[in-house]
């Protein structure tokens, strides 16, 4: 039910669906003109609904979100790496049947990120790697490591819906493989939040964000709105309204009665 709702309130609240849905109510009232309060009142919401939706696609708002939203810096390498296994977190475009790997599932977008980033630390340090996510996402993790990178999955945890599921059902697969500490990758701007519902699962946990050093661009590029651009400021304000979600319901205590 958590997991519904939260999916339904990111549609309908977040960029673009929140701004567009906001535009939308503002010309059925200029539409429907009633009143001059009720179009005055139309004109400023499909103003605001299409000013904050430009906003948030220009580069420069993108760039000053993530930084909010990224909490870790990348993972220096020049260290030694103290862990057991590496886990890599789905989340992201997966496309089940892609012809030039001969109908073979395959990462692609955010996720393939993911999975480049999670098979080079894995050729790094001879660690064993462990995919989490849906069953889909997971099918199409392992393929890209095994296909792209030669690099072999350990362990699957294929029913997670969410970054407390990715958590909690990764850390008994890891528990009974005698896994107490992990390299966790996912994107930076999740990786805050990822890594605190690890901890919370009991594991030690190693931040290992991708993604940390985006370039936003330089000089006018900066303020022309890009779908990429508005991607990654939906992406940031996700992450921080779901860190305030997570201390809500630790507070609450509700996610003891979630299965």
């Amino acid at each position: 039910m958590l997991v519904s709702l939260k999916t339904l309130l990111h549609t309908l609240l977040l960029p673009p669906g929140g701004p567009l849905l906001l535009a939308a109510a503002g010309a059925w009232l200029v539409g429907r003109g009633v009143s001059t309060f009720a179009r005055r009142a139309g004109w400023a919401l499909l103003i605001a609904g299409l000013a904050t939706l430009w906003v948030l696609a220009t580069p420069a708002i993108a760039e000053v979100l993530s930084k909010a939203a990224v909490r870790y810096p990348a993972l220096d390498l020049h260290s030694p790496v103290e862990a057991q296994a590496i886990v890599i977190l789905g989340g992201g475009e997966n496309r089940p049947a892609a012809p030039e790997y001969g109908g073979a599932p395959a990462a692609a977008g955010g996720l393939l990120e993911r999975v480049s980033y999670g098979a080079f630390l894995a050729q790094r340090t001879g660690l064993p790697v462990l995919v989490s996510g849906e069953e889909g996402e997971t099918r199409a993790m392992r393929t890209s490591l095994a296909l792209g990178f030669h690099v072999a999955t350990r362990w699957v945890e294929n029913h997670s819906r969410d970054t407390f599921e990715n958590a909690q059902f990764s850390a008994r697969i890891l528990e009974a493989a005698g896994v107490r500490r992990i390299l966790l990758v996912t994107d930076a701007a999740h990786e805050w939040r990822a890594a605190h519902e690890f901890i919370s699962a009991g594991l030690e946990v190693v931040p290992a964000p991708e993604g940390a050093g985006r370039w936003y661009g330089s000089g006018v590029r900066r303020y022309v709105p890009t779908l990429s651009a508005l991607a990654h400021s939906t992406e940031a304000l996700y992450e921080m309204v779901g860190d305030g979600v997570r201390h809500v319901l630790a507070a609450l205590d509700l996610r003891r009665q979630r299965p």
